[in-house]
């Protein structure tokens, strides 16, 4: 169940967590110093890799009986494929600015690539001149050589492009160290200790860092300071204010405090501060509530007032609701309230160099303004070029109806002349949720991200990505007559934006069997787009992979709802879709083996972007059939909504009816069929092994869902369990920390452990033991109980992993395994 808000790539999209899909990513080759089996010695090769991250390997006995042997050469064969793309990377996001010379510009694009060795990501940096000529051409002239960012936790250019901000977050009680770049050098370099604030957020959610209009300040997001903790020692309790210091005290650990869950485990709050790069001074901002966490922060405007405003967004602890109260999970959950603040900045002239934390939060100072008071949602807050509006996106839908996820509206609010906030601005629509969406027309907004700086020149169209059914597609909104266009071709491959170039749009396109390339965007009088393709550095690869991939087709199939009911709506009736990838040819008129591959959430989707992990596993000899079932996003409200209430049914008859679908159309063997999910995905994974016992050979799950009586209990987010069990508004009335006993019944047989007595299919369980959206304690039940069944279970736990098992080791380990399990059983 997956949303990413950010332009970042994903090593494995149809396993996201729990919410809102990832954003398609540029993925291109690298070569990895790295290969892990060669023909010799397999044994002690593959030892080598397990040892990598001390990974727990569990088959059907419960002590380990060590590595099968008659796996050695399969492994060893897929683990040379899977290397080759392994090593590809990713355009995570993209930068232009303006040259001194009028028909150029310059671009720069952060890079990420796998380190598998050190288990963690790399990034680069690489620039590039774009030069513009008369004749409409471009061309791109690139820098011949990326400069790697080590140790850096995040980059965020000035608007005039003139200075870097390099932030470097460090362990332990190490300072936070500020870097202020200019064109050459370092030209200020400021270290923040522990005691002012923890760690800056550089997550995408709650981040939010923005430079002021004069490049002076910048506002950021950052981990409150450490509260103080009670301190013992040989006599009992050390009094406030001792001064005693030895070897024979320790620190206790104090109350017990709330985090947002899933990926911030252990991080305080979010709070706002200010630095000013010419003096070094931090500057805690006042008027903010502590039971708000904040993020996504914007300069409005400038005044002629000597303090400015920022614009903020604010959640509050207890998730907006009386019955609530703590903190539940919020990544990707966009179904948490959340609301658009103006504060002062109250900027003050520093009096030293030295660094100083100014500000008392419990100063009698001007209260943040709630500029959003009349809707229960709204996040990404965007400023117009001329300072005339603001706009933002709501996920009201999603608040309301308890979905994590659902159908985005866009807002405008009309800033005052004076510059100076107030409660009673008005909101004006933009767009609104789209509730059915007729055949080839806009399904709604479906955004994961905005740009810093969105707009054209004209100062009131926003260039976006958003989710058009199965694809991702670049929209151009203006903001004050609501009117959409589709910017992207009528193709099927999947398209994001990285940045713009005045009128211009830098943007990524790829497909299921199409490494993803950079194209360039040009309009004559915004009327029709052209699209340039770029060859860069970064979308080079291996002659073996585009050949491998050059076998390979896909198409979109269009699958019809089975037995609608008169009583669905007209959304709900609609035929959803699957994404079909496949051989271009034959052997002998038989069908390859298919794969049904099944996406988390459940209101996510699979897009028709690259994926090097389904590449994968299409380059072993499979078809792919990638189901958006009924309640992914991506195909207007109505369609979404039917979902929650009917898990385990609805969705999983929509999937079944897709591979009826294929099998019909004579594209697969009902006898060769294999399933594979996460999250969401396998929860339906283990429903259909259960539900559809002879329908399935081999199946594999990631981090699946199959005890909601169990996971009410554990998760960070129990909320989820009620909504997609009872439905929408019933759902979020029921919900309680303390299950009734027939809410635990309901709740069990939603399940698919209600199924587990008629599994027989073969499963690979792959767990991250760290995860807190669906805890390890969900698969290894419902694993065990198929052991004690006889059915033949694998089990890979990953000790140090959280819910995606995206570490760069983990997800090269979890695939591996995927492909040989799968080719064991359909030899």
């Amino acid at each position: 169940m997956t949303r990413v808000f950010s332009n970042t790539a994903t090593t494995s999209v149809w396993l996201s967590y729990f919410l809102r899909p990832p954003s398609p990513s540029v993925v291109t080759p690298n070569r990895l110093p790295f290969s892990p089996f060669s023909t010799a010695h397999h044994k002690q090769k593959f030892s080598t890799l397990i040892a990598m991250d001390a990974r727990i390997s569990v088959s059907t006995k419960e002590v380990s009986q060590g590595l099968d042997v008659a796996n050695e050469e399969e492994l060893a064969s897929q683990s040379k494929l899977l290397k080759e793309f392994a090593s590809l990377s990713t355009i995570d996001r993209a930068w232009v600015f303006e040259s001194d010379n009028g028909g150029s510009s310059r671009a720069m694009f952060s890079i990420g690539r796998p380190n598998l060795l050190g288990n963690k990501k790399r990034t680069h940096v690489l620039s590039s001149h774009i030069a513009k000529e008369s004749n409409g051409s471009v061309s791109f002239q690139w820098a011949p050589f990326p400069v790697e960012m080590s140790g850096v936790s995040t980059i965020v250019p000035s608007p005039s492009g003139q200075k870097m901000l390099v932030i470097r977050n460090q362990e332990n009680d190490s300072p936070t160290q500020f870097e202020i770049w200019g064109p050459s050098q370092v030209e200020k370099e400021i270290h923040i200790p522990k005691s002012v604030h923890g760690s800056v957020y550089t997550d995408g959610w709650f981040e939010g860092i923005s430079w002021s209009s004069d490049e002076t300040l910048i506002a950021y997001v950052a981990e409150d300071p450490f509260p103080s903790k009670p301190v013992f020692y040989g006599l009992g309790y050390k009094k406030t204010g001792s001064t005693e210091k030895g070897c024979n005290s320790w620190k206790g650990q104090g109350d017990f405090e709330e985090d947002w869950g899933e990926t911030y485990s252990g991080k305080r709050r979010p709070g706002l501060f200010v630095v000013n790069i010419i003096s070094g001074d931090v500057h805690i901002v006042d008027g903010i509530s502590k039971s708000l966490s904040v993020g996504q922060v914007v300069w409005a405007p400038k005044n002629d007032d000597l303090d400015q405003y920022l614009v903020f967004v604010g959640w509050p602890s207890d998730c907006g609701s009386e019955k609530i109260v703590r903190k539940l999970g919020i990544k990707y959950c966009y179904n948490r309230p959340c609301a658009l603040y103006a504060v002062k900045a109250s900027v003050h002239k520093p009096e030293t160099d030295k660094l100083e934390t100014k500000g008392d939060r419990t100063e009698d100072m001007t209260a943040a303004i709630n500029l959003t008071q009349d809707i229960s949602s709204a996040f990404f807050p965007r400023f117009s070029p001329d300072g005339k509006f603001l706009v933002f996106l709501s996920a009201k839908s999603a608040v309301d109806t308890g979905a994590h996820s659902a159908t985005d509206s866009l807002h405008r609010i009309d800033w005052p002349s004076d510059g100076k906030p107030r409660i009673s601005l008005k909101l004006v629509g933009a767009v609104p949720v789209v509730k059915c969406a007729e055949e080839n027309c806009f399904p709604g907004l479906y955004c994961s991200s905005f740009l810093r700086n969105p707009w054209l020149s004209d100062g009131q169209t926003m260039i976006m990505s958003s989710y058009w059914r199965s694809s991702q597609v670049i929209i151009s909104v203006n903001v004050l007559s609501g009117r959409i266009s589709r910017v992207t071709p009528n193709s099927s491959a999947s398209w994001n934006i990285l940045a713009l170039d005045g009128d211009n749009i830098l943007s990524v396109s790829s497909s299921p069997v199409e490494l993803p390339e950079i194209k360039y965007g040009y309009s004559i009088e915004r009327k029709e787009w052209n699209w340039l393709d770029i060859s860069s550095p970064v979308s080079k690869c291996s002659m073996k992979v585009r050949s491998m991939l050059s076998s390979l087709q896909f198409s979109i199939m269009k699958i019809p709802v089975r037995d609608a009911s008169v009583d669905l709506t007209d959304g709900a009736k609609t035929p959803y879709e699957a994404i079909f990838v496949s051989s271009k040819t034959r052997k002998s008129g038989a069908c390859d083996p298919l794969i049904v591959i099944l996406h988390g959430g459940p209101h996510s989707l699979l897009l028709t972007n690259f994926s090097k992990n389904h590449a994968f596993l299409s380059t072993l000899g499979y078809s792919l059939l990638i189901v958006n079932y009924r309640g992914s996003l991506g195909f207007g409200e109505e369609a979404l909504q039917s979902l929650p209430g009917k898990v385990g049914s609805q969705d999983v008859n929509d999937v079944l009816a897709a591979l009826d679908h294929v099998i019909e159309m004579g594209l697969a063997d009902p006898s060769k069929v294999a399933v594979v999910g996460g999250s969401h995905g396998g929860f339906l994974t283990t429903h259909l092994i259960g539900q559809a016992p002879d329908r399935f050979v081999v199946a594999a799950a990631r981090n699946p869902v199959c005890n909601l009586a169990l996971m009410v209990g554990t998760s960070d987010i129990p909320d989820w369990c009620y909504v997609e069990t009872y439905g929408g508004s019933e759902g979020k009335n029921y919900f309680t920390e303390a299950p009734s006993l027939d809410h635990l019944h309901v709740l069990y047989n939603k399940s698919p452990i209600s199924h587990l007595s008629k599994v027989k299919t073969p499963t690979l369980f792959l767990l991250g033991a760290q995860d807190l959206r669906v805890p390890v304690s969900n698969g290894l039940q419902y694993a065990r109980a198929l052991k004690e069944n006889g059915v033949e279970v694998k089990v890979i736990v990953f000790p140090n992993d959280i819910h995606g098992i995206d570490r760069p080791q983990s997800d090269f380990e979890s695939f591996l395994n995927i492909g040989v399990w799968f080719n064991k059983h359909f030899q």
